[in-house]
């Protein structure tokens, strides 16, 4: 004999049942009111910003939280319970700002960025009869589930599906096809894949603090998303995050990111070389590098000196000087290196000429005086430092080039859902509830109706 269904369920008092009601109410109510959430795990710090996307599209930031990060190296996490704590850190100080907007909630899930290291770029042409005579929806999105193949199971995950272009009956330059008469449809695409042992370990540490993934994003493409203006990304531009463990790259034009690779260097490798070169502790060549540093050795700096505490020593008694200019000669072969591995991706790639002759730079590590000039000079392009724009509620502190992932993923969460694949294979993903489609709705209608 089938049981009811009432049976199945264990049994609430009235006051639980009201409680339940009254969370599930007030949880739907930051639903509706178009709350997100992103958090940046980066090798240097973790970020957490909280954002309302306004009626008019407006994203305004209402709660902010930054960790030093702890139990990732090279943008791979090392260490899952040191990774969970600093993410922890990080939501719980960013809630607390937000307590007012979120009606003492909690939030329920985050967008994530990967880092630019563990990612890999696809290119890929898919064409689809049209069934009607006019392209609807539908054929966009069974062209677009072609780009489902690159990915292969076990070994990685697509993350995203960029459609960088559309012909139809071989006519191209169609910005937006819907609704066009045509045959036959052709969607350019940019899929994206990650690894798929970082993005478990990634939603291992975020499932652990309670959280959901609602979408993965590169780090290169997020940093973009933030930092350049409309006219960068259709001409064409190379943003280039400079984060503590790696460098991303990320390439736009026509609108669209065309391209995403990294490079293994960033920031603690200029860091390292100080401790080196100088025989001083990691923490103290931070310091030095953060206050003394520029990528750009000057014949001024030989008169300048520097004190350094020696390495070991609990005591620094005696001061120990060196040339400034000793610091500028260890820090500027490192960056320059680091610009030459990036033409050489963007060289190997076919990317040289299609980005256009405009650099961005964004992350943490960009900020050293005179970064600038040697970009411009390697890479032989019009270099700018880019910054979180078109966000409202950042703080001085938090607008600048080290913050602009994190704001990234809050543009990719409220303008690029679509992107987002219709099916995500990945652990501990979820689909984004303020921006619910036909698949969800149709869950939640059988939920309703069986449940």
């Amino acid at each position: 004999m089938k049981k009811d269904k009432s049976e199945l369920k264990s049994p609430l008092s009235a006051k639980s049942s009201i409680k339940l009601a009254a969370d599930k109410t007030r949880q739907d109510s930051l639903f509706s009111r178009n709350i997100i959430a992103a958090l940046d795990i980066g090798t240097s710090k973790v970020c957490c910003f909280i954002a309302e996307i306004k009626s008019h599209g407006t994203i305004e930031v209402i709660g902010i939280g930054h960790q030093a990060s702890r139990g990732v190296k090279a943008g791979a996490i090392i260490d899952l319970k040191a990774a969970e704590t600093a993410v922890a850190h990080a939501v719980e100080a960013a809630e607390l700002m937000a307590k007012e907007h979120l009606q003492g909630q909690p939030i329920k899930s985050v967008f994530v960025n990967v880092p630019g290291t563990h990612t890999l770029s696809h290119q890929l042409t898919a064409g689809v009869r049209v069934q009607t005579g006019e392209v609807t929806e539908r054929d966009i999105r069974q062209a677009l589930a072609q780009s489902g193949n690159v990915a292969v199971p076990g070994k990685d995950e697509l993350i995203h599906v960029i459609a960088s272009g559309y012909s139809i009956d071989r006519q191209r330059g169609i910005s937006e096809p819907r609704g066009m008469a045509g045959q036959q449809l052709d969607v350019t695409l940019h899929p994206v894949t990650a690894l798929v042992s970082a993005t478990r370990n990634i939603a291992t540490v975020v499932n652990q603090n309670h959280l959901e993934i609602e979408a993965y994003c590169a780090t290169p493409y997020a940093s973009g998303l933030a930092a350049l203006v409309g006219d960068e990304m259709d001409l064409g531009c190379t943003v280039i995050d400079m984060g503590g463990g790696s460098t991303g790259i990320g390439v736009f034009f026509e609108g669209n990111l065309i391209f995403s690779s990294a490079v293994p260097v960033g920031g603690q490798h200029v860091t390292s070389d100080i401790a080196r070169g100088l025989i001083t502790s990691l923490n103290d060549a931070e310091r030095i590098k953060t206050l003394y540093g520029t990528a750009q050795a000057s014949g001024l700096d030989d008169t300048a000196m520097i004190d350094v505490p020696p390495v070991g020593e609990e005591e620094h008694s005696q001061p120990n000087y060196v040339p400034k200019s000793m610091l500028g000669n260890i820090i500027q072969p490192r960056i320059e290196e680091t610009f030459e591995l990036v033409r050489q991706k963007l060289d190997d790639n076919g990317m040289g000429k299609i980005a256009g002759r405009r650099v961005v730079l964004t992350g943490g590590a960009s900020q050293l005086p005179g970064l600038c000039d040697i970009a411009q000079l390697i890479l032989d392009k019009q270099v700018r430092l880019g910054r979180p724009q078109k966000i409202k509620g950042l703080a001085e502190a938090t607008g600048g080039p080290a913050f602009s992932a994190c704001a990234g993923l809050l543009h990719y969460a409220a303008e690029h859902a679509e992107e987002i694949p219709a099916a995500p294979q990945g652990y501990g993903f979820s689909l984004p509830v303020p921006f619910a489609g036909e698949l969800l709705h149709k869950v939640t209608h059988w939920l309703k109706e069986n449940w």
